[in-house]
């Protein structure tokens, strides 16, 4: 083989399996297996309501202790600090803090 016939052919040998674009003809690949599942068997959506309101209920329950004290911190300071700005943005507050004007 001459080194200018590399540079000329278009397609690479039949033992590879990343083939140039647009080329249709594939080789058979092997190892590749696909299952699926009927769509009929599926059922994805099958008593989705019902099963939440039970099991997301008795999942919800069990994580309240994680979440609720956090929160109840989060909004007691979030309540305390609107009370304090608006008694410091209130003329009784500007008495308080300057003593008169």
């Amino acid at each position: 083989m001459r080194a200018t016939e590399i540079r000329r052919s278009d397609m690479p040998g039949p033992k590879v399996y990343n083939l140039w674009w647009g080329d249709k003809e594939l080789p058979k690949q092997k190892g590749v297996i696909q299952y699926s599942m009927s769509p009929m068997r599926q059922r994805a959506t099958h008593h989705i309501f019902r099963n939440w309101i039970f099991n997301g209920y008795r999942r919800l329950s069990g994580q309240v202790g994680y979440w609720i004290i956090p929160v109840a911190i989060g909004y007691g300071t979030y309540a305390w600090a609107k009370r304090y700005d608006a008694f410091h943005n209130s003329k009784a507050g500007h008495l308080a803090a300057h003593g008169g004007h």
